[in-house]
């Protein structure tokens, strides 16, 4: 198992994330999905930068997934381009591992 944690921040509102989450887990595309609700995000877009309310979400997965579920963002995210952060854990209490693989595979 080669777990990977994902980053996701979506609009805050219309429990978006909560949606979402419910998704990836439905589909098996993820053992589990912390929702942090409320995060302010400052980027720049078109030349201005910007200040957003968010939510993001901390998903839980195996990195055989990753297309498939940044695939699933994609389709229903209403940014243009979607913050989709994969990144690679290097250590973990393996029986947490173990729990990821059998929910996701």
């Amino acid at each position: 198992m080669r777990g990977i944690v994902c980053l996701i921040t979506v609009p805050a509102k219309k429990n978006w994330a909560r949606k979402l989450a419910g998704q990836l887990v439905g589909l098996r595309l993820a053992a589990c999905v912390n929702i942090i609700d409320g995060i302010e995000s400052v980027f720049s877009w078109r030349n201005k930068v910007q200040t957003e309310k968010e939510d993001m979400l901390i998903i839980k997965t195996d990195r055989r997934l990753f297309n498939r579920l940044k695939a699933a963002v994609k389709k229903v995210h209403p940014y243009e381009v979607p913050e989709i952060i994969a990144l690679d854990i290097t250590r973990a209490d393996h029986p947490y591992l173990a729990w990821i693989a059998k929910l996701v595979n």
